[in-house]
């Protein structure tokens, strides 16, 4: 089957791309940070994705046209069909499946284009009533929680956006986790938030509040989940090594290696962290190595330790642990924002006057985290 590169950010465009790709006779369409890729793929593929990854280097995800309709079908088992809101980017598996989910249901989404603000997404919201026999249409929406933050915050002081928050039958918030608090304050003024839990390679979430979708089924092995089902994607294109140790064979299934730490209790998924040294920011991966290699060329930071701490907005941030005084945060944040863009930006410097170390002499990075944690759970007191 034949790939095409879709450029731009018109969700107009992507949308009409997708309809092809997924719902008629092709081309496959290649999104996000795509470098050079295969004129043709197999046969079934819908979509090429391309993302940063867990290390900051890009992989490109083939999924097909069944892996995700199989997603949008259990997602409206799950919740329910009516008409969708885009607020997200199509460059990413979310706002994909959003599209997905709508041309599955046979009605194109409402797009909120241009900059995510509460007035834009009321707008958005107002045009969406409309009546099938008589009945008004649920409206289903995705945001990531950041997005969440700012309608919230907005709500609690304008009737408006409130109201635009209760309208929807279901919100879907996922691309990182969403800080308790947020989600009670969202409740309280009405919204139906439920939590999601998936990645690019399970053609987005397929979690849902803990619950696996339909035909997906969660496993822990050796402390990391596993998802199986018929969302998985057909591997990475091109990278045969990546996909054979991404997506492994065990009792007949086939199970895609999260690389999140985890467990599964009487059906229920929790997530607890990532096993490499990986954090979510903003919904973007970020990658705390990197981090840290840039920021000790930063004068006086040559002996920092870089850690991921709790952020109210971004979920988590890269926090710099150092002893004593010396080394400047905007330089710190000039560097990791030049070696792995603006999410990798340190939020903080977190000073002490000795790094807790392993008998090896080795940072523990665990107890530096727990410093980090403490400090930051010491000022929300």
């Amino acid at each position: 089957m034949r790939l095409e590169r879709v450029e731009g950010a018109d969700p107009r465009e992507l949308l009409r791309a997708l309809r092809g790709a997924v719902l008629g006779a092709g081309p496959a369409i290649a999104l996000g940070q795509a470098g050079e890729l295969p004129r043709e793929v197999p046969a079934g593929t819908a979509v090429v994705l391309t993302t940063s990854g867990s290390t900051g280097v890009p992989k490109s995800v083939a999924l097909s046209r069944s892996a995700l309709t199989s997603s949008a079908l259990a997602t409206a088992a799950r919740i329910g069909e009516g008409h969708w809101l885009l607020p997200l980017s199509g460059g990413y598996i979310a706002g994909v499946q959003v599209m997905v989910r709508a041309l599955v249901a046979g009605r194109d989404p409402a797009i909120l284009a241009g900059r995510f603000t509460a007035e834009a997404f009321v707008h958005a919201a107002s045009g969406m009533r409309s009546f099938e026999g008589g009945a008004p249409v649920p409206t289903y929406t995705s945001l990531v929680p950041a997005q969440l933050q700012t309608l919230v915050e907005a709500a609690e002081h304008d009737p408006r956006t409130a109201r635009a928050l209760a309208s929807f039958e279901t919100i879907l918030v996922g691309g990182q986790r969403l800080p308790d608090a947020l989600r009670e304050r969202a409740l309280a003024l009405g919204a139906r938030v439920v939590r999601t839990y998936g990645s690019t390679e399970t053609s987005g979430g397929c979690v849902y509040d803990g619950v696996p979708l339909d035909g997906v089924r969660v496993a822990v092995v050796e402390g990391e989940l596993r998802i199986s089902g018929p969302t998985l994607a057909d591997g990475y294109l091109g990278d045969e090594a990546r996909t054979t140790a991404a997506f492994v064979v065990d009792d007949g299934a086939r199970w895609y290696r999260t690389g999140d730490a985890g467990s599964v209790d009487a059906g229920i998924v929790r997530v607890t962290g990532r096993i490499d040294n990986v954090i979510v920011s903003g919904g973007v991966n970020v990658s705390l190595d990197r981090v840290e290699h840039a920021v000790r060329e930063v004068p006086g930071l040559e002996g920092a330790v870089v850690v991921g701490g709790p952020h109210p907005r971004w979920g988590e941030t890269p926090v710099i642990v150092v002893e004593g005084e010396g080394g400047s945060l905007a330089a710190a944040r000039d560097a990791a924002e030049a070696a792995a863009g603006k999410p990798a930006r340190p939020d903080r410097i977190h000073r002490v006057a000795a790094l807790p170390r392993l008998s090896s002499g080795k940072p523990d990075r665990r107890a530096i985290a727990a410093l980090v944690a403490a400090a930051a759970d010491a000022r929300r007191g």
